[in-house]
């Protein structure tokens, strides 16, 4: 049976500590008890933790001298600019990206962006971070995304690295793979519900976005998002390990 993994929030020598929501649910929840072990993602990688200290809101695990894992093969980040949308189906969007891979999600706000959800977004950017933070877990990640406070259209895309990639309802000829061919670190923005409007695609296109179709079909905003992330880590999955096989 897989051990249940978690992300330490905070590693003192030989020591890692759950706090807060982690530590209350698995010690409530799960009624972890002295002695058991766990896969705990520290800085320096997976390592066995043995429980050895349960608080109300903080469980110490001692840690085990060796990583579980071989160096894990990386692959380059892929950063997600993603407009808010409905705030049930962004959540599910940031659950799933997460469990794909995303390396960064820069929530946007964009000239569609409902007046309400702009007000709004800022008070929800701490319960976006714990979804993450426990999709991180649930995944086996040994990192957590990070989502950065949501930024204007015009603030966010001028400063965002490696190939940038904006998904268009408009574009009708280069799909999305084929702007990843040999492309390492890459950034991709998805619209929110209505798309891009023309101002906001010229502003990608002045700043060196590239734009491409996901296919045919109109795409709910966040099953774009899914499905560009899904893609683009495979793709880029492949480039890698071609690279290293050279």
């Amino acid at each position: 049976m897989t051990r249940r993994r978690w992300i330490a929030d905070e590693v003192s020598g030989t020591q890692a500590i759950l706090t807060g929501r982690n530590a209350g649910h698995l010690g409530r929840v799960l009624r972890a008890r002295v002695g058991q072990q766990f896969e705990i993602a520290t800085p320096d990688g997976i390592r066995l933790g043995t429980v050895v200290d349960i608080e109300a809101n903080r469980v110490v695990f001692s840690l085990g001298d060796a990583s579980l894992l071989d160096a894990e093969r990386v692959t380059p980040p892929v950063h997600l600019h993603l407009a808010v949308f409905k705030f049930d189906r962004f959540e599910w969007a940031v659950e799933k990206c997460t469990e794909l891979g995303v390396s960064t999600i820069i929530p946007v706000i964009a000239r569609r962006t409902d007046a309400h959800l702009v007000t709004g977004a800022t008070k929800r950017v701490e319960r976006w971070r714990r979804i993450a933070h426990e999709a991180s877990q649930q995944s086996h990640r040994d990192t957590v995304p990070e989502i950065s406070d949501p930024q204007k259209l015009e603030v966010a895309i001028p400063t965002a690295p490696g190939k940038r990639i904006v998904l268009s309802e408009v574009e009708r000829e280069t799909g999305v793979m084929a702007l990843l061919k040999d492309s390492g670190e890459v950034s991709l923005a998805i619209g929110p519900e209505g798309g891009w409007t023309d101002s906001e695609l010229n502003l990608f296109h002045q700043n060196g976005w590239r734009s491409a179709s996901l296919g045919p079909t109109i795409l709910r905003a966040e099953t774009a998002a899914i499905a560009a992330l899904a893609l683009t880590q495979g793709v880029i999955t492949l480039n890698a390990t071609a690279l290293r096989s050279e």
